[in-house]
């Protein structure tokens, strides 16, 4: 069964809601290393690939049986910051679990992974959001009261697409709201929980226009789909969820719309839950990178180049409208390149040397889910 992109058609759904509220350095020379290194110069570089994997052999690259070793271990008297820590620690894990086959394994849905929805709050008074790829286009309407899905609020189709690929129905359940800021190692306060509401409120309201735009010759060809998310939710969310829910049997559940349901579960999309949590607060790279995890593994054997900032390129595509400017673009994908490849050093993507066009090559022989090969089958 194909895993990606096929067009099909949708109906429509209404609405209804009841909303309760490895470093190159080893071992031996690792402290002299630090040593040598100023504070500056390692917050700079966190995200460069040469200075990550941090790994007791002297052999560059992974080798089966090799132990990887605690950042946090080795790093305290450097002045790092614990959000820095942190961040090597989750790159550690990521790569640890890639080579040892333990991945833990979400899913995402197809539009999100072609399209990007808005990477920070859009201006008072926007109400539709367009992103193409290629020939693929994805339009997000807002509800007025709500606005447009932003940010963080992209953390929710995953978390609902997760729980209706496990569950095998659309109308999922869980037990509290912890459980998705766990899953996403998120903070447990209230702050975060006003935000989920706050998202899940966007995103339920929302409607979604996704399929095929082309025109061969004089004729225009549209084929989409126009659904909502969910049908109906019924949450509880409280302040800081220290609060008891109204009933001592209260389960959460989301009922997806059939269209959104069927489309997630023709089109399953693994993505890997500890890649999501260690960038959770960059949407801008937690696109890049889903985007290139499946770009990669769609080549199958060929080149693919992308121009960077043209015609259905990839500033279309992805939810940074913000980045204009051809230049400011151009600068950010180099950086959230770098962090793809901190989290994935194999990764087999490259800019062309004029600067304009990213390049990616197959990664069906060393892909970045080692968990999933079968899973994102595209035949």
């Amino acid at each position: 069964m194909s895993r990606y992109p096929v067009s099909h058609p949708c109906r429509h759904v209404g609405d209804a809601v009841h909303l309760h509220s490895s470093t190159g350095r080893r071992n031996g020379d690792l402290g002299s290393f630090m040593s040598v290194m100023s504070r500056e110069l390692l917050s700079e570089t966190l995200f460069s690939p040469s200075l990550l994997t941090l790994k007791s052999s002297a052999t560059p690259g992974p080798r089966q049986g090799e132990s990887f070793i605690s950042t946090g271990a080795i790093l305290p008297s450097t002045g790092i910051s614990k959000r820095r820590l942190k961040q090597l620690d989750a790159i550690q894990l990521v790569r640890e679990q890639r080579e040892t086959g333990s991945q833990t394994l979400g899913f995402n849905a197809r539009p999100f992974i072609l399209c990007g929805i808005p990477l920070r709050r859009p201006p008072s008074g926007q109400l539709v959001h367009v992103r193409r790829n290629g020939r693929f286009c994805l339009e997000v309407t807002a509800h007025p009261r709500f606005g447009l899905p932003y940010g963080q609020d992209r953390l929710i189709p995953i978390w609902v697409a997760t729980l209706a690929v496990k569950q095998k129905t659309r109308a999922i359940h869980f037990e509290s709201a912890a459980q998705i800021l766990e899953f996403f190692r998120l903070p447990k306060d209230g702050p975060h929980y006003r935000r989920m509401v706050e998202g899940f409120q966007r995103v339920f309201a929302a409607t979604i226009f996704f399929g095929i735009e082309q025109q061969p010759e004089k004729t225009a060809i549209t084929d989409m789909a126009r659904f909502h998310f969910f049908d109906r939710m019924h949450l509880w969310f409280k302040g800081d969820e220290g609060h008891l829910p109204p009933r001592e049997n209260f389960e959460n559940q989301i009922v997806l719309s059939e269209a959104f349901y069927r489309e997630i579960d023709e089109h399953r999309i693994p993505v890997e839950r500890e890649v999501v949590a260690a960038l959770a607060h960059a949407p801008g790279a937690l696109d890049f990178y889903m985007w290139l995890v499946w770009k990669s593994w769609t080549v199958k054997g060929r080149l693919a180049s992308v121009p960077l900032v043209a015609p259905n390129g990839l500033s279309e595509q992805l939810g940074s409208a913000d980045y204009a400017q051809p230049r400011l673009f151009r600068f950010k994908i180099k950086t959230w390149l770098r962090q793809v490849k901190a989290l994935w050093p194999e990764c087999p993507a490259t800019i062309s040397p004029p600067g304009d066009s990213i390049i990616v090559q197959s990664s069906q022989r060393n892909p970045a889910i080692r968990a999933a090969r079968k899973a994102v089958d595209t035949g």
